[in-house]
């Protein structure tokens, strides 16, 4: 996931509009908001593909869900929730390993 490498994206260079700003094609939105939700870095992300900020990826990324209906909106809420809990399963799992251990010295 975030540890992984973003794999090369086949992908035209940005065209200069007529004043000066670049435009992105709506696949290239969606390619770089596709490696957003596969949990890559959107910094990371934004650096490799050219983007000047990274809070320009969450924009597409909030029009795209947008575009896609309530379901995507559900999924991705989901998605968050899901990510709360593993949090906090994590630091359960790691105070139990410390108790363990503690209660492991005095025998």
């Amino acid at each position: 996931m975030a540890g992984e490498r973003i794999a090369a994206m086949p992908r035209k260079k940005p065209q200069p509009a007529k004043s000066g700003r670049r435009v992105f094609t709506p696949e290239f939105k969606q390619e770089a908001v596709q490696m957003l939700l596969d949990g890559h870095k959107a910094s990371s992300v934004a650096e490799r593909l050219g983007v000047s900020h990274a809070n320009v990826l969450y924009r597409w990324k909030r029009e795209l869900l947008a575009e896609s209906g309530p379901v995507a909106g559900a999924l991705e809420t989901r998605v968050h929730e899901l990510e709360v809990e593993l949090r906090r399963v994590e630091r359960e799992r790691d105070v139990l390993k410390k108790a363990l251990i503690i209660f492991g010295r005095n025998e």
